[in-house]
Parts: structure tokens; sequence; C-alpha cells
């Protein structure tokens, strides 16, 4: 079995995307089949005999333009590979494509009909019936071709079967017209489509095409898609970054709004790491490279982005599957019109011939079947520009329902850089009980274990070994020869090393909001050390606007109580404390009770609770665990982006909503208004095509999105 993918032109809505997928499905030796609107490709697996000519003869069958992906494009970043092969439509302006030259014909023709009925009154039908059939051939084609693979209510079937229909009762000026005005549509559904494209596009090209790349003593000029991990390249001031490393030499402010959105440029040095794509604004760098270009962080946004459509919101799938018997009903609809009061009630067969073709361009559900997706697609781009990853329509609908939101406390609401503030000791001097602590600690990636560390860097380093994390309590190894333990305080009081006297002296710590360590040997209590991680500057604003949108929070974290207190008192949030992680699997489980939860941590510790929740958001700069593991990310660690998601997706579904309301509730209306005999047919295909106009204008409005503007 091989894996085959192709750039495909002239999809503009998941109406197209579904009629390439079923037409082949029915090839013999195709499985797998994907096609996605946005980022315009097939995918698909082909075994035993069949092959990829046979795939690219039924795309074009259909009406669509088919191009194989390139290799390089997959070896050298999915994300920036997309212009090396494309069909030819992609790039041009609406009136270069074959439905905007169709258009400019059809519009000639019919102008030149109605000058030469103007002068020539019985040349006129004749004009119309040739402007009307030029027009309709290349639509009655695709139409067949769908046909061919089983597919009979189409568009282009409805609309071939309304303009023969119409010139079979002489009215050849509306069938012109009709043909006309469905091409317009088409060209406008396209141009909407596209402008939802381009911001997924647009993170592709943020990447740089070329890179200095060192050889020896020289550098040399390559192209960025070839570079290797550990490459050695170099970034000057004012350009882009090429690839995701990490600085070996040089220190620069790093404007990473490109990626995360975060436009206040972060200074970096040697051992940090950078994104592709960010720009460099001071110094000279040298980066060694840590991901292929098929890898970075842009290439991998633009990747969840794509997968997103496959995971479709719920109420997309059911107007998928509304829209798949619907066709049928309109179609009976629209027969039993032309065909019941003629026959049962002696009216005039012309009129009812041609109410019935009004009723079946009328039941087109083109603006329907678009008007989820577009949502979406726009809710979607808007957010990677802004730094919000929402992994596709399912985690949006779900974002949107949040009726609770539970924090991680360390790294999430606060800096999660805690600094020592006080060391009292008890049996030893200050010095060996940071030591001692610093010992313990050495390996552990814990942020406490980080304040201890930086506290101690410049003490005598003792031996360590065997160092091992007592779930949830504290941390153990072999000091100098003997077993040392960092732990909390209650855990001490438990082991029998400290009595109820230091214990106090550890409540007032943190009843002042600071977390209290015990360091002690068996049998001894060396001394506490208290560190405090102050919240995050824009935390409590966060919080408060959650609750201004209704949403209530609480923290999860494995703190004190007393110090998870004096956070959430700060915060003015609810809390709940000393909580392993398995504590916070049940606790969203609780909470689960009042509606959707909201997860919100580093999406490395907290990855089961991420899960367990109705959505789960990653907040950190784009680290691997946090784009993978979680529903959705926060690329800028700022709490402020987590009410800004929740509006995203609010305003996503609320556009959804509009949307749906607008497609029928026009279909509604011209469907009595044609059935009366008010309305003819080129209101109705007006009708179709302004709405599926109208619904995509509308879900691009969701692209000038702001996460920080209140609502």
């Amino acid at each position: 079995m091989t894996t085959h993918e192709w750039n495909i032109t002239g999809m503009d809505c998941a109406g197209c995307a579904r009629k390439i997928k079923t037409a082949v499905e029915r090839l013999p030796g195709t499985a797998d089949v994907e096609v996605t609107v946005i980022s315009e490709r097939l995918k698909l697996a082909l075994q035993g005999g069949a092959n990829a000519a046979d795939v690219e003869s039924t795309v074009r069958d259909l009406g669509y333009g088919i191009a194989g992906v390139k290799k390089h494009d997959h070896e050298h970043g999915h994300g920036h590979g997309h212009d090396h092969d494309d069909p030819a439509d992609r790039d041009r302006t609406w009136y270069q494509t074959g439905k905007g030259r169709l258009v400019i014909l059809t519009g000639v023709l019919l102008a030149l009909a109605w000058g030469a009925e103007w002068l020539f009154p019985a040349v006129g039908p004749l004009a119309f019936t040739l402007a009307c059939l030029t027009g309709l051939i290349p639509v009655a084609r695709r139409a067949t071709a769908a046909l061919r693979t089983g597919q009979p209510f189409t568009i282009e079937s409805l609309m071939t079967i309304a303009a023969v229909g119409a010139l079979f009762i002489n009215a050849a000026e509306e069938a012109a017209l009709v043909v006309f005005l469905f091409a317009v549509g088409e060209v406008l559904e396209g141009v909407a489509t596209n402008r939802a494209r381009q911001g997924i596009r647009a993170l592709g090209q943020l990447v740089p095409r070329t890179a200095l790349r060192e050889h020896g003593n020289h550098t040399h000029e390559v192209p960025a898609a070839s570079l290797n991990i550990g490459d050695i390249i170099q970034a000057r001031p004012g350009e882009r970054i090429a690839a995701d490393g990490e600085i070996i030499e040089g220190t620069s402010g790093i404007d990473e709004s490109p990626v995360t959105g975060e436009s206040i440029p972060r200074t970096r040095g040697p051992g940090e790491d950078v994104f592709a794509g960010a720009i460099n604004t001071q110094a000279a760098l040298r980066i060694r490279v840590t991901r292929q270009a098929s890898d970075n962080t842009i290439a991998r946004i633009i990747r969840l982005v794509e997968e997103a459509e496959e995971a479709r919101a719920p109420t997309e799938r059911f107007i998928d599957r509304f829209s798949r018997w619907y066709m049928p009903l309109i179609v009976l609809a629209s027969l039993l019109v032309i065909v019941v009061p003629p026959l049962a009630m002696g009216q005039d067969w012309g009129t009812w011939v041609y109410r019935g073709l009004a009723l079946l361009l009328i039941g087109c559900p083109c603006a329907l079947v678009i008007s989820v997706p577009a949502s979406i697609a726009s809710a979607m781009a808007a957010g990677a520009r802004n730094g919000l990853l929402m992994k596709g329509g399912a985690v949006i609908e779900a974002a949107a329902a949040i009726r609770t939101i539970a924090f991680d406390k360390t790294g999430t609401l606060t800096e999660g850089t805690p600094k020592v503030t006080d060391i009292i000791p008890l049996t030893a001097n200050v010095d060996e009980v940071m030591s001692v602590a610093a010992a313990v600690e050495r390996g552990s990636s814990h942020p406490l274990a980080g304040a201890i560390l930086s506290r101690a860097a410049d003490l005598p380093v003792l031996p360590a070994s065997g160092a091992r994390d007592l779930t949830g309590m504290g941390v153990t190894a072999e000091v100098a020869g003997a077993p040392a333990f960092v732990t909390s305080p209650r855990t001490a009081l438990a082991d029998g090393v400290i009595g109820t006297d230091v214990m106090e002296q550890a409540a007032a710590l943190e009843a002042e909001g600071k977390t209290v360590v015990t360091v002690y040997r068996r049998g001894a209590a060396l001394g506490l050390i208290a560190m405090r991680d102050e919240p995050r500057a824009d935390a409590a604003a966060a919080i408060a606007r959650l609750h201004a949108m209704g949403i209530s929070t609480t923290i999860l974290t494995g703190d004190n109580p007393r110090t998870a207190a004096a956070i959430a008192e700060t915060l003015g949030t609810a809390f709940r404390a000393e909580m392993r992680p398995e504590d916070k699997l049940t606790a969203i489980r609780d909470l689960s009770g009042a509606g959707g939860v909201m997860m919100v941590g580093d999406g490395i510790n907290d990855a089961p609770a991420l899960k367990q929740a109705s959505v789960g958001v990653a907040m950190g700069g784009g680290t691997d665990v946090a784009l993978e593991t979680a529903d959705a990310a926060i690329l800028r660690s700022r709490v402020q982006d987590i009410p800004g998601l929740i509006a995203l997706a609010r305003a996503a579904m609320g556009n959804i909503h509009q949307n749906v309301a607008l497609a029928l509730g026009l279909k509604g209306i011209f469907l009595v208004t044609s059935v009366l005999g008010y309305t003819g047919l080129w209101v109705a295909i007006l009708a179709d095509t302004g709405a599926t106009v109208l619904v995509t204008l509308n879900a691009l409005r969701l692209l000038r999105f702001s996460p920080d503007k209140k609502g």
C-alpha cells in the first residue's frame, strides 16, 4: 500500500470535498481517503492494481484542478512546501481562473443576446438559448461525472435540470440568466474561501526560504528546507530565523509575534530556544538547528490547523447528514409541484413546471453546507494568528459551552519561577540546609527545585545519588553517604522529625502565601526553606473577565492549603490544595457535574487531567507536549488569552448559528414565494448564491477577532 498526496483547486466548500471523496472512494484499490478544503489537499492510500492516474482523471472530470505534491514538500516542511507544485488556479485573480473566464463569457453572451433581442426580436430566443448552453455545458459535464460516481443529487445536476427544463418551457432568457448567476455565485464562493485560506497560508510564508549555514570557517546560503538537526546557522539583526533551534552564541531581542502573537521582543541568549519565523531584532546570533523544517513549530501549527478539519464539530456532522436526505426530498417536492396541480386540478402545465424548477434551484443546500466549516476555518485562522490553537470544530464547540475552568497553579497562574524568601535553620546552619537541599533536588525539573538550586549556586556541591520522587510528598536522595529528604512539613511531622512548634512556624510562612519545605536527615530536621511564586501580572484581570463571562474558576494545586488560599484570595478564585495528579483527575470529574470543564495546565504533569476535561488547554511557548497532548494551546504564556480563547469559541458558535439561520431563513422565504408564483427562476438562484456568499462573508468577520477585546 502506498500513500499519495495531491493539491486540488476549485474546491470552495465542504460539498465539493464530499463530492471528490465519494467519487475517489468508489475507485478500486483506494483507502483512507482524506480531502481537506482549507489546505486544498487530497490524501489516500493505493493498493493492488490501483493507479494514481485514475484518481487524477476522476477529479478532473468532476471539474477540479489536480497536481501531485512534490516529494520535496514532504521531506522539507509541510508548512512551507505548499507553493512548489500548486495547480494553476491557486494564486490567480478570479478572472484568470476557469470559473472566472466562464462568468465573463456567459456575461458577454447574455449582454449580446439582450442586444440581439432588442434589434431583432425574432432572433432573441435563439441568442438566449446559445448563451444558456455555453454556460451550462461545463456544469452539465461535472453533473454527469458526479452521476457516474453514484452522486445524482449534486448542485450541478439540479442546475442542469432546472436550466434545460426552462429551455423546454420557452423561458430561454431566464435560463441564460440563471446559468450566469450560478457562475457568478461559484466565483464569489471561491474568492471568499480563498480569503479564509490566506490566513493559514500566510503562516507558512513566515519561515524564510534560505538560511546562512556554517561550513568550516565559511557560511553558505542554502535552502532552509535542506537544514538538518545539528547544523549551525547564523541569524543577522533584522532577519527572520530560518529554523527551530538553540542559541549557542549571542544575545538578542527575539520578536516572536509571527509564531505566538506576543508583540514585545524577548531577550534570549545562549542555551535558549528560538522558533523558525521569529525575527532577530538586535544582534547577530549563532543557532544550532534542533528540528527539521517539516517539524518546526510553524509547520506543526499549520499541520494542526489542517488536521483539525477532520475533527469536525457535532453541528457540522449533523448538517452534513441533513443535507444528504434533504437534496432528494427537494427533488421529490419539486416533482410533486410540477405534476400534482396539472393532473389533480387541471392547472396549466407551463406555470407549474416553472414553479417546480424554481423550487429545485432554491433547494440547493450550498449555503447550509458551507455555514459551519467557513466559520470554523475563519475562527482557527484568527486563533492561530493570535497564538490560540484549537484542534478543530469539536473543540471550538466544546470551548463555547464551558462553565468551569480548573487551573494548575505553578507556571500557569503564577510565573513558575519561585524564589527562596526565608531559610530557617533548626539543627544546622543556613549554608548546610541549602547545600543538602540542593544535593537532593539536583536532578529534579520541578520549579521549586529550580529556586533551591539557584539560591545554592555559590555553595559547595555535595555528592548525591539515588534521587527518588516520593509521589506528591517530596524528594529523597543519598547525600554524602546518608539519606536526606526534602518534603512538605506534614510529611516531616508524620515521620516524627519535627514537632508542633516547627509546624506552627511553617504554618505562619504558608499563611503569607509561601511554599515551605523541610530539609532533614534520619531523625534530625536541618531546617525549613520558604519560597514564593508570584501570580502572573495579568492573572487577576483574566479571572475577573472569566467571572464576567459567567464562568466559575478554581485552582487545582499540589501545594499546601495556606499557600493555595493566599494565591486564590489574591486572584478571587476557589481552590483545592495538596492534589496529586490522580486527585486532579477526580476533581475534574466532580466539576463536570455542573457542565463543561476546561483544564488549563503546562501540558506535562497535567496530561491526564487535560485529557479528562471537556477541553484541555496547554499553556506555554509551543512545547511539544503542549501542542500534542491538549485540545487547545496558548502559545504566549498569558492567562488573559484563556478568556480570549473562550470568547473566540463563543464568537464562532454565534457566527455558525447566524449562518444556519440565514441559510435556512432565506430558503424558507423564497420556497414559499416560488411555489405561490411571486418569485421566478433567477430570483431562486440569486437566493441560493446570495445566501452562500452572505454566509461566507459573515464567517470572514471572525478573521478580525482580537482575543483582548472584552466580551
